[in-house]
């Protein structure tokens, strides 16, 4: 069947990196298992079972060549995914097959490989949300001096700088690079444990010796690099581990969202644009349309791995016992999609805020239009300073800030609430002008924001002096 006439997940074709798209393939997955069952029958060996290298040496050569037509037809026959593959390795490793998954359950390979697959997948995350920061970082340290208007409700209050508020969306990244770290700190191998985590097998296979069953658990994991392993559990390691992680996930698409949806605003405000290519199309009808599509589609993104929490969440609230398989069919799609998810909201992230427009003239207008209601006070102290009654004055402003506000409710370009308060002999002369320097109205904004980064983000960049270089498969592709 041709693949253009069957679904095509777009987290694949369209938005998703290589590196993470690959890493959550077939072939990896079963190239994993046939390595786990390789690193079980060495550590099995060790121990004293009757395994020969030739065996070893056997089902190493094949574990990278995987007959997956083959492996298909002995799905097919058993409905069993474990036991074709025990099979099919069988078949490339003859020699091998008689003690290929000794002592193990199904769960041996699919929960160890998806725990090893996860920790990869959280790196690839890690690097990727440190190298976001470092951007925002830099940009905050840009602008951190350009006066603005703040927004609260999205109405005008008092003012900040462009790099300021990039602040706040870097923090909320910083808060999410600290839960991957977690996670991968925190993160364990299931081991070996049998089918109702008792390791009855194993301790059969080594006559009742429970230190040779606990170094074999030790040594299958120490073989991928895991220093733990849970340690208790049923057939499978607990599921809300993958609560935690798709947990840890979603915040991420929090925080994206959140970027995106003020990239959003402020592109209608013209204050700040994403990149727009020389030939890229706004719309298909409106050919001036400039829209924001990176940011439309990192909320988009955002929101649904913002849902996959959920689902992991039911599937560990229903484990029956020592297992059921109904967590099957929702973690093959709950647990790759949403990493998918956020490495494509990533990519958009890394895409975006290199390449983010500022316009300064037209946030300029917009701080002037506004400054004058905000500055009331001190143009009212500047006045009394010269001379003026500060009550009589103050009814004054008030009714000359009325006036202003409703001219510019009518449609008028600007604000002339300056020019009411000159024009009126009531006011002695003063260094209006002075009054409104819109940095004397930013506050701590520059110090917070060289403050923020030399304690929240110089750490970071210590810790990962080194950040990977771009992959041009990462690049946003449409």
């Amino acid at each position: 069947m041709d693949a253009r006439d069957v679904y095509d997940n777009p987290l694949i074709g369209r938005y998703a990196g290589r590196r993470m798209a690959e890493l959550w393939s077939p072939r990896r997955k079963f190239s994993t298992w046939r390595r786990l069952w390789v690193a079980l029958a060495e550590a099995e060996r060790t121990l004293g079972l009757a395994i020969g290298d030739d065996q070893i040496a056997a089902m190493r050569a094949v574990v990278d060549t995987i007959d997956f037509d083959s492996a298909a037809q002995y799905e097919r026959r058993f409905r069993h995914d474990v036991m074709a593959h025990v099979h099919a390795m069988g078949d490339a490793a003859p020699s091998a097959r008689p003690i290929i998954h000794l002592g193990a359950t199904s769960c041996y390979v699919t929960d160890n490989a998806d725990l090893i697959l996860i920790r990869s997948a959280l790196e690839i995350i890690r690097d990727k949300l440190v190298a976001t920061i470092d951007a925002l970082a830099r940009f905050a340290e840009r602008h951190k001096g350009l006066p603005c208007l703040g927004y609260t409700h999205f109405q005008p209050a008092q003012l900040v700088t462009v790099g300021k508020r990039a602040t706040l969306w870097c923090y909320e990244l910083i808060l999410d690079l600290g839960d991957v770290e977690h996670r991968l700190a925190e993160l364990k191998f299931l081991g070996v444990k049998g089918t109702t985590g008792t390791q009855a097998s194993f301790l059969e296979l080594f006559g009742g010796d429970h230190e040779k069953v606990e170094a074999l658990d030790c040594m299958v994991a120490d073989a991928f690099g895991f220093n733990q392993t849970y340690p208790v559990s049923g057939q499978t390691y607990t599921r809300k581990v993958d609560t935690q992680v798709t947990t840890a996930l979603a915040a991420i698409g929090e925080s994206a969202h959140r970027f995106g949806m003020d990239l959003r605003l402020l592109a209608h405000e013209r204050e700040l644009e994403e990149p727009f290519e020389s030939e890229q199309i706004g719309s298909s009808a409106m050919a001036y349309k400039r829209n924001p599509m990176r940011a439309e589609r990192m909320c988009s993104l955002g929101r649904f791995v913002m849902a996959m929490p959920a689902a992991a969440a039911q599937t560990a609230a229903t484990q029956w016992l020592e297992r059921t398989l109904d967590d099957s069919a929702v973690r093959r799609l709950t647990l790759p999609q949403s990493f998918l998810a956020v490495d494509a909201i990533l990519n958009l992230y890394l895409d975006v805020v290199p390449g983010m427009v500022v316009r300064p003239s037209v946030i300029a207008r917009h701080v002037a239009n506004e400054l004058p209601f905000m500055a009331t006070e001190n143009l009212l102290m500047a006045a009394v300073q010269a001379g003026g009654d500060r009550q009589d004055l103050h009814e004054r402003i008030r009714q000359h800030a009325m006036a202003a506000a409703s001219r510019i409710k009518e449609g008028a370009g600007d604000n002339d609430l300056l020019a009411r308060i000159q024009a009126d002999p009531a006011f002695p002369p003063f260094d209006a002008d002075a009054v409104l320097d819109s940095t004397r109205y930013i506050g701590r904004c520059e110090r917070q924001v060289d403050e923020f980064i030399a304690r929240e983000v110089e750490p970071i960049r210590r810790r990962y002096p080194e950040p990977p270089a771009e992959d041009p498969d990462d690049r946003v592709r449409v």
